[in-house]
Order: structure tokens, then C-alpha cells, then sequence
């Protein structure tokens, strides 16, 4: 049966060596076969593929359920990239490595011949991507890996993951290329085991109305946005879920303790005329949107999605329809893709065999005739 879920346990450790290099070697095959049939765009949007990704993992080698899944593919697929050759960049990576994101684009993108404006926008749109699954998503993972994926044309992919010590698992959140609002569903696929009973989505367009009123917060004086936040519950108010760390503790509405409020003045100051300016200012955290969130369906009854948007599968479902109809198009796609960089690569016979198997692991409802070399 196909596990229609993603389970990645945390797991500490490096990759050994000489399974890395070989990760890189056959990536190198697979990325120049996929850039070769369907050019660099087709790579971004099979690598923004969810199922394809921990495919892909799965072949060049690597624990199909391990949260290195992600950190050690995106490290093996940025080392097999030649950006001046390929067309197409990897910035970031995992914990001090995402710190260099901006100053990698910048260095890619004047290798491009991008031009500063659109390498300014490509740093912001790195910026604001995982502002949004860090801050409007408040899932309780901690994001500590960030890959942005750019091309020469300027358009970009991310994949990024976060960490919740609590649960001793990681959520891999996948951005997907041509999205229309870096704000509201940008369409992004989120992939985890587990979902939490209570989530604050400011993503969601049923936060429409609450990202409004939260905007119009702002515009007034903070002395008055202060008491707002001080008030304690009407009695009469629904209760909402306080929690910590995605776990629910009680039944109340508590207000964040720590609350920038040079922040809230900044925005006051500054007076942002959408949303997406607004959570754009620095220092305006998690524990401010949050706030503000409740404060806008408190008091003016505007309620923001408290609903996870975590998706449980590698996009292609369950084959009883749980959570949603296996796509088995797009499943037969992505295998094909690999099998074909598989057979085409310059690695060993045995490695290819070792390969295969790995793929014939990776998706046990297809036959063997269909993978065999």
C-alpha cells in the first residue's frame, strides 16, 4: 500500500562522507538529465513536488523518513549545481548556512546578469518566505533549514523545514514557483506526520477579514493598540485555544507576553497600506502578529483560521481517497523522470541497480517490470 504520509523523525548526525559524494554524483546525472528534457523551469517544478523531492532523496540514497531527507538532498543537489553551467542556483541551507541566503543570491544573481532591482526582490521574497512559515503560520516548528532556488530568468522555488523539539519531528514546507501572493495561499505543500489541534494561519483566506482589521490596528495610535491588548476577555467572547509548542494547554485567551512594541510604533510611524508591509517590518514577530490577531477577533469579532494547513502525503494521496485521491499521473511523472536520470547517469552498473531498488522501495505498488533497467 502507498503511505500516503511523511514521517521525519528528527535525527542527529551527518551524512557519512562516501554516501554524500555519491548523492552528489548521481544528482549531478538526474539534475542535467531533467534540465536536458524539460529545461530549468521543469527542474523547479518537480523539485517544488513534495513526493518528488523525498523520491529523489530516496534514490541518490539517503533515509526516506529522516528529517536529513531534507537538509542532506538540498546539500547534495547545491553541490551538484553549477549555476554558470546550469542556469540555476541553491542558496542557504541548513542552521548558519541560511544566514549566507541573501549574499549567495546577490553573488548568483550578478552571475545571471540579473539586474539589482530583481536581485533586491529575490532577497525579499527569500526574506518573507520564511517570514510567512515562521510568523503567519504558527504551527509550533521553529524553521533552522532554508534553501532558495532561483534561476537566470529570476523565478525562484523554496524549501525550507522546521523543528518541533517537543514532538522530535520535522514539517518541510514546499514553495512552489509562480505562486500569485507570497501572503495569502501561495499554494505552498506542507509535510508533516502530525497535525496540531489549534494553528494560527494568517495565510489562510479565511484570515482575510482578520489581516484587515489587523492592518487598521496599526494605523492608530499604539497607546490605544495597548489597552486593546491589556483588556481582559468578555465573558460572553468564545474561548480559543492557548498553547505552546503546537500543544494545547488550556482553554483561554491569553495575550503574548512579549510583545514588541518598537515594533508597533515603527508600523504606526510607517503606516502600511497591505498586510504584507506590515509583517515586512523588522522586529515584527510571531508573538506581535499573534497578539494582533486576537485582538481583531476580540474585540471586533473578526476571527483569523485557526485550522493547520499541514498536508499529510507526498501530493499523491491515499488510495482510499484519505486525505485526498492519489494523483497517479503526476506519481507516474516523477518516476519516470528518475528512472530515466537513473539509467542515463555515468555511476556504476551496480550503482544503478542499488538505485532502482531504492526507487522500488520508494513506491511499492509499481511493478518491477516498469523499474527494471
Amino acid at each position: 500500500m502507498f503511505t500516503p504520509f511523511a514521517v521525519l523523525p528528527l535525527h542527529n548526525g551527518k551524512a557519512p562522507r562516501w554516501l554524500f559524494n555519491r548523492m552528489v554524483k548521481l544528482a549531478d546525472c538526474i539534475i542535467d538529465l531533467i534540465i536536458k528534457e524539460y529545461g530549468v523551469k521543469g527542474l523547479l517544478h518537480r523539485l517544488s513536488d513534495p513526493w518528488f523531492f523525498q523520491s529523489l532523496s530516496c534514490v541518490l540514497g539517503y533515509d526516506w523518513h529522516s528529517s536529513g531527507t531534507t537538509t542532506v538532498t538540498c546539500g547534495a543537489l547545491k553541490e551538484a549545481v553549477d549555476p554558470e553551467v546550469d542556469g540555476i542556483a541553491i542558496a542557504g541551507g541548513k542552521g548558519r548556512a541560511s544566514r549566507n541566503t541573501p549574499k549567495e543570491i546577490e553573488e548568483y544573481g550578478l552571475k545571471f546578469g540579473l539586474t539589482s532591482s530583481r536581485i533586491e526582490e529575490l532577497k525579499y521574497s527569500s526574506r518573507m518566505a520564511a517570514k510567512v512559515d515562521n510568523s503567519l503560520i504558527q504551527d509550533g516548528y521553529t524553521l533552522y533549514h532554508h534553501n532558495f532556488i532561483f534561476d537566470e530568468h529570476g523565478d525562484w522555488i523554496v524549501i525550507q523545514q522546521g523543528m518541533n523539539d517537543r514532538e522530535r519531528n520535522a514539517r518541510r514546507y514546499h514553495w512552489p514557483i509562480n505562486h500569485k501572493s507570497l501572503i495569502e495561499e501561495p499554494k505552498k505543500r506542507i509535510l508533516c506526520n502530525t497535525r496540531s489541534p489549534r494553528v494560527l494561519d494568517m495565510t489562510s483566506s479565511k484570515s482575510e477579514e482578520n489581516r484587515r482589521i489587523c492592518l487598521d490596528l496599526i494605523k492608530d495610535d499604539p497607546r490605544r493598540l495597548e489597552n486593546l491588548f491589556r483588556r481582559p476577555p468578555p465573558g460572553s467572547q468564545a474561548l480559543l485555544d492557548d498553547y505552546f509548542g503546537g500543544r494545547v494547554l488550556r482553554k483561554s485567551l491569553i495575550m503574548p507576553r512579549k510583545v514588541n512594541w518598537k515594533a508597533l510604533i515603527a508600523a504606526y510611524e510607517f503606516q502600511p497600506r497591505t498586510y504584507e508591509e506590515l509583517i515586512g517590518i523588522s522586529g515584527l514577530g510571531s508573538a506581535t502578529i499573534r497578539g494582533l490577531a486576537l485582538v481583531a477577533e476580540l474585540v471586533y469579532g473578526e476571527a483569523p483560521s485557526w485550522r493547520d494547513p499541514v498536508r499529510f502525503s507526498f501530493a499523491f494521496g491515499g488510495k482510499d481517497g484519505v486525505p485526498f485521491p492519489v494523483d497517479k499521473r503526476a506519481m507516474d511523472g516523477a518516476i519516470g523522470v528518475l528512472r530515466q536520470g537513473i539509467l542515463a547517469s555515468k555511476v556504476k552498473e551496480s550503482e544503478k541497480i542499488e538505485a532502482l531498488q531504492r526507487l522500488r522501495r520508494c513506491v511499492p505498488e509499481i511493478p518491477k517490470a516498469r523499474l527494471r533497467a
